[in-house]
């Protein structure tokens, strides 16, 4: 999309009101930010390494999370 480049605050701007949950692997994401005053909702998916192998084991726990996840919150998904 072109947001490689938006820091926290940008990038939660530009994704209010295009989706629902932003999902990402900045461990510090949540408490760098007020993510309740925008209209999504962040999962932290805490893993060793940012690497495929390692997120996956986190897919179980990040579906259950998103069933009941409501805009403003923070969230994270395993260790």
């Amino acid at each position: 999309m072109g947001w490689a480049s938006f820091e926290n605050g940008a990038l939660l701007v530009a994704a209010s009101g295009q989706f629902e949950v932003l999902i990402t692997t900045d461990q510090r994401f949540g408490s760098r930010r007020d993510v309740s005053r925008f209209p999504l909702a962040v999962v932290v998916l805490m893993a060793g390494r940012n690497k495929l192998e390692f997120l996956r084991p986190l897919v179980p726990e990040l579906n259950k999370v998103l069933k009941d996840i409501k805009p403003g919150e923070v969230r994270r998904v395993g260790a």
